[in-house]
């Protein structure tokens, strides 16, 4: 008799969801894969083995968003590190982590947002876990990669999103019109 409460329930849950205009997950992970990574080491054996000061370096961050199948759409987030030590570099890694995600229906003014913040948000740890097992691997301190704010990066390239989508539209528009 519990069973029946239980397929009861499931099936009102179900109901719910159809009542609600079948409003599914904004953004479902289909796939996710390291698509490109680089470990350097440029000193190799000149580096120093008992190291008396941790290297310091800069962080670069991108995400690369590649249409594919309607609603389907690949996201790659791009991690750069470059470690030294005074003017040294001790190494170098490169990281393209990519995901492929279906949107779901979400108005129009959602969609980039969610692409460029929510989707690296998912992909970002396995990334962080790659660049860190290969640091490791090199002989290094463990490289710790705070969190990052990819609403503040969102914002910083936004204007250039824009633009370049406004372009692609109006090169469509002017194929559709030469083709005419």
């Amino acid at each position: 008799m519990a069973e029946e409460n239980k397929a009861g329930t499931a099936g009102s849950d179900q109901n719910q969801a159809q009542n609600q205009g079948e409003a599914g997950p904004a953004l479902v992970v289909l796939h996710q894969f390291l698509k490109d990574f680089s470990f350097e080491n440029p000193l190799g054996a000149d580096t120093p083995q008992g190291m008396t000061e941790a290297p310091t370096g800069m962080i670069r961050v991108d995400v690369k968003v590649k249409p594919l199948t309607p609603p389907d759409i690949e996201v790659t987030l791009f991690l750069s590190v470059d470690a030294k030590i005074g003017e040294k570099s001790v190494y170098l890694v490169e990281c393209e982590y990519s995901g492929s995600f279906r949107l779901g229906r979400v108005p129009q003014e959602h969609v980039l947002p969610l692409v460029m913040i929510e989707a690296p948000r998912l992909l970002f740890p396995f990334a962080r876990q790659f660049i860190s097992n290969a640091v490791q691997a090199g002989g290094f301190p463990p490289l710790l990669i705070n969190p990052i704010d990819f609403v503040a990066l969102y914002r910083d390239k936004r204007e250039e999103l824009l633009k370049q989508a406004e372009a692609q539209k109006a090169a469509q528009g002017a194929a559709t019109i030469g083709n005419a």
